[in-house]
């Protein structure tokens, strides 16, 4: 019976949000349909010409240059991002999240936007939707050609992390676990120390001089995954499960 009773506390203790935790029901539009309020350049200024609200979608042009990459002035921790996305043929880019300043380098997790048709010999782990680098998306995905919008979807929760596709998932990571580490270790980040570990960071829109739109940009902070179980976040009593389910809500309060 005493076993019973602690099984059901630390059920309730995964099910409920903690105190002072973000409400799941809140959610933060990154675009207001108008103007480019609420983002900025890596280093902190007004962004310039090259990125532009037009017929409420954010347009990077690729007639100008790189004009730079730009950031949310806001900091998330655990959230589910969703956002439409179109390219021109044989163009480039890609979404980051938990991006950070690691001595003068801003780097994030990326979700890999790329014209699949015209690289057809390109590295899986560099596709469309990959975690840019590190993991490969399903062979299964189901992409729509350069010009027509895509539907992206990125979770984030703690050490979980999933990339969706047109309401198809199309990668699970665990950030830390063994995987992890042996996929960063060959990766272009192996010498980065904390990369992608948890904590707050900004959402970005990379500039690759190519042409890109987005649109209804939308960001629900987490206290509760919608679709972690106690099966997915591991054994209350294994070490990733209820003690590092609980210190993750410290590190993003």
């Amino acid at each position: 019976m005493a076993l019973r009773w602690s099984l059901f506390a630390c059920w309730m203790i995964f099910v409920l949000p903690l105190p002072g935790a973000v409400s799941a029901e809140v959610v933060c539009p990154l675009f207001n349909g108008q103007d480019l309020t609420g983002w900025q350049t890596v280093d902190g200024k007004p962004i310039q010409d090259g990125w532009e609200v037009v017929e409420g979608e954010i347009h990077l042009r690729n007639d100008r240059g790189r004009v730079g990459d730009i950031v949310t002035t806001r900091q998330f921790c655990n959230f589910d991002l969703q956002f439409e996305w179109k390219i021109t043929a044989g163009a480039n880019s890609g979404v980051k999240y938990r991006v950070r300043n690691f001595a003068g380098r801003v780097l994030g997790c990326e979700f890999q936007i790329l014209d699949d048709a015209m690289y057809p010999e390109v590295d899986p782990r560099h596709s469309t939707g990959s975690l840019y680098d590190m993991y490969r998306p399903t062979r299964s995905k189901s992409l729509r050609p350069a010009g027509q919008y895509n539907h992206a979807r990125i979770l984030v929760y703690g050490s979980h992390i999933e990339h969706w596709l047109n309401g198809r998932r199309l990668l699970t990571a665990r950030v830390g676990g063994c995987h992890w580490r042996q996929q960063k270790a060959n990766s272009k980040f192996s010498d980065v120390s904390g990369f992608g570990e948890i904590g707050p960071g900004r959402i970005m829109l990379t500039d690759h001089n190519s042409e890109v739109w987005y649109r209804n940009l939308t960001l629900r902070p987490l206290a509760v995954h919608p679709r972690l179980s106690l099966a997915t976040l591991g054994h209350p009593f294994r070490r990733c499960g209820l003690f590092r389910t609980r210190f993750l809500f410290r590190r993003c309060r």
